[in-house]
């Protein structure tokens, strides 16, 4: 293990005593010796053979390296797993120190709760056998509980265990700079990394860097750590990040920024010499499992030397060059993503008694700049169908456009298993320098429904949908779903079984449309109106194991959300809802391709859509809700025909059950 030297400077304005053992140990010089390095050594290699070529030797200089981790929260508990490998590995590779960007702790929560999530990420970091240095993330210091958060929220808690909210420091002639980006509004005590009044470093920080620099101002590189990328605009836009962007670049020796937050990887630079990297996650929730893409659990490492710098991600079993995720090529996997089969045309029909046949025609549409090699087949999950469909193999240029003609038959059989027919679509994407694959997409084929029993709604017990993945979720399709702009009313009862990280409980939205989620435990009703969400969120966490009832209004004027008939939560909102063509899901959220994200773990009950303001006062919610002249959508899960639950209303729509979707009784 390479031993430190190392000292600390903090800012006069700083006056945080530094009791945690991860930063103040380091500081006190408790490795305070250093290895002595000559600079003699033999001209050329020692050997016994007796050959003409003569190696060069490589140049001795002064170099170190130090590890980066990105964002550890926002993802199922598995994530403290993904952080006690990146520890095994960071001791395998041993470099000088290891940097944070942010998240250490689930966080949104009261004290006692954020004191033993800070316990077990500490336990986790000492087993390092190199110091390292923390920086504050949203997660780290926001407060969400019963009353008024305490001022600064979490601040005083992560200041006593973990240490100052910024800080620098001194090592092997480089400077570490750490800021902090969730300082928000001191006097409304506000906090959020979405608004753009709130994304701006206060004058006592801004004094502390000009300090931090000028003490660096002699050394060969300074490197600056914080949560927020707020160069990349968006939610950071109405900050002052051009102001710190200027201190850093008039400093002349400012080499690298590294933040995390996006869960993806980033590259924006160099930017007046300085080079910009946004971190994915060191198990944190990855939004997408495209490691190509830069969606992946790594570390960085750093190399210093006296006139170079070089940054390396590693994950398990590869280094990537984090220059390589650049906007442009993020861009054009995005635009990948996106390319999937559009339904033109379809006649399938399935009978109650389990006969069905058709033909079913899809259009597939190249809008990414380069080639896309796509195989379709036919899911062998969907074995009581028979197909016209063989393994195809085929590659959609650029711009064009390729249609896709499938006949589908099945056979009543009451001793078969009744499925939905799907199609799965395997992408590569081929990019300038490499084959990219994408993640396949597994497309249900719609199927028309023969006439339904009069008695259908009749059932003997009272059910629910229990999801437990992504894959147990219901979808609806977009199509199906009459719900006409203006005022509507959302509603469902929900039993989470836990309420860690983020979850869809009933949405349809991706920059559009409306949904209920559900942010580490805390119940939220969103609206996508002109350009924006306007979202109403408890201050509460929803109980788990026990049965709520959450309704959301958008009246015209306002949204609103009740949790157990109770007014909760309530934001001013006018304009046309921004609609889109990805399915509505029960139990998670549709990611950009139309497929279950963020699910729900927990159990879900009447799911019920209708047309205007159906509550405008606290009321107390039915058990089971009956349809109305204005119910677009009534879901009971109370029994299923095949893999089909059937709408109580008058809409007379379906939901497709995934693959692992189950109905259980609601006790």
């Amino acid at each position: 293990m390479n031993c430190l030297s190392f000292r600390l400077t903090i800012a006069a304005t700083l006056f945080v005593t530094l009791s945690t053992q991860s930063v103040v140990d380091a500081h006190e010089g408790a490795h305070g010796h250093s290895h002595e390095h000559s600079h003699e050594h033999a001209e050329k290699p020692f050997t016994t053979r007796s050959v003409s070529r003569v190696l060069p030797l490589a140049t001795e200089e002064d170099a170190f390296h130090f590890v980066i981790y990105g964002d550890r929260t926002s993802g199922v508990p598995a994530g403290l797993k993904v952080l006690e490998q990146a520890v095994v590995d960071t001791n395998l590779l041993d470099p000088d120190l290891v940097m944070t960007v942010g998240d250490l702790v689930q966080g949104y929560n009261e004290s006692p709760k954020w004191m033993t999530e800070m316990t077990e990420y500490r336990d986790i970091m000492e087993k390092l056998k190199m110091r390292w240095f923390p920086v504050a993330g949203n997660h780290d210091v926001y407060w969400r509980g019963k009353g008024e958060a305490p001022q600064g929220q979490h601040e005083s808690n992560y200041e006593e265990h973990f240490g100052p909210l910024w800080y620098s420091f001194e090592h092997k002639n480089s400077g570490f700079i750490v800021l902090y980006s969730d300082e928000g509004d001191p006097v409304t005590n506000e906090k959020s990394f979405s608004e753009g009044r709130l994304q701006k470093m206060s004058d006592e920080q801004l004094k502390f860097l000009q300090q931090s620099l000028e003490l660096h101002k002699d050394l060969d590189h300074v490197f600056v750590f914080l949560h927020h990328p707020r160069w990349i605009g968006g939610g950071y836009a109405g900050g002052n990040w051009d102001v710190v962007h200027g201190m850093l670049r008039d400093a002349g020796n400012v080499s690298a920024v590294f933040a995390g937050h996006i869960h993806h990887m980033r590259f924006d630079g160099p930017k007046d010499g300085i080079a910009y990297y946004a971190l994915a996650a060191t198990g944190g929730n990855l939004s997408a499992d495209i490691p190509d893409a830069g969606y992946l659990h790594h570390l960085n490492i750093v190399t210093v030397r006296p006139e170079s710098v070089t940054v390396a991600a590693l994950p398990v079993g590869a280094v990537i060059d984090p220059t390589d995720f650049t906007p442009e090529f993020l861009a054009e996997v995005d635009g990948a993503r996106k390319v999937r089969p559009k339904q033109v045309s379809n006649d399938v029909q399935l009978d109650v008694d389990g006969n069905g046949s058709g033909v079913v025609v899809y259009e597939l549409t190249n809008t990414a700049p380069r080639s896309i090699d796509m195989t379709v087949s036919f899911d062998p999950a969907s074995r009581d169908w028979l197909t016209s469909l063989d393994h195809d193999h085929f590659t959609i240029e650029s711009g064009e456009t390729k249609k896709l003609e499938i006949a589908l038959s099945r056979a009543a059989n009451p001793k078969s298993k009744l499925t939905v027919p799907r199609l799965v679509f395997e992408k590569e994407y081929l990019g300038e320098s490499a084959r990219i694959s994408l993640p396949p997409t597994s497309m249900p084929v719609s199927l028309k429904l023969g006439a339904v029993p009069a008695d259908y709604f009749q059932a003997t017990e009272n059910r629910c949908l229990n999801v437990r993945d992504g894959s147990s979720a219901l979808l609806v399709r977009s199509a199906d779903l009459k719900l006409p702009n203006g005022p509507f009313t959302l509603e469902a009862w929900v039993n989470p079984s836990q309420v860690a990280g983020d979850q869809g409980i009933v949405a349809k939205m991706h920059s559009s449309e409306f949904a209920f989620f559900m942010k580490e435990g805390v119940p939220q009703f969103s609206v996508h109106l002109g350009k924006r969400y306007v979202s109403s969120r408890s201050s509460n966490v929803l109980p788990t194991n026990r049965w709520s009832h959450l309704a959301g209004v958008y009246d015209g004027n306002e949204v609103r959300l009740y949790v157990d008939g109770k007014l909760v939560a309530s934001k001013p909102g006018s304009g046309k809802r921004t609609v889109n063509r990805l399915p509505l899901y029960v139990g998670a959220d549709p990611g950009k391709a139309g497929e279950p994200t963020r699910p729900f773990i927990g159990k879900i009950d009447e799911v019920k859509i209708s047309k205007g303001e159906l509550y405008q006062a606290n009321f107390t919610p039915a058990r089971r809700s009956s349809p109305s002249d204005d119910t677009v959508m009534l879901l009971h899960f109370d029994r299923k025909l095949g893999p089909f639950v059937l709408d109580h209303s008058s809409s007379a729509l379906k939901g497709t059950l995934g693959a692992n979707a189950e109905l259980v009784p609601t006790r």
